[in-house]
């Protein structure tokens, strides 16, 4: 996780934006890839915010 970025923002298949917290069940497996379009947050807040949904599990 770079600094103080711990949730990752992912794109999935089908273009949800879905954002994982590092508690979360695939969090380890998710890779970001910023030319996807994927990101790093600061927290669940600020990916809310940016209009990205919690992970399902």
């Amino acid at each position: 996780m770079p600094g103080n970025y711990p949730i990752k923002g992912n794109i999935n298949a089908k273009g949800e934006k879905i954002y994982h917290a590092p508690w979360s069940k695939h969090y380890a497996a998710t890779k970001i890839d910023t030319s996807k379009g994927e990101r790093w947050f600061c927290s669940e807040a600020e990916a809310k915010a940016a209009g990205w949904r919690a992970a399902c599990r």
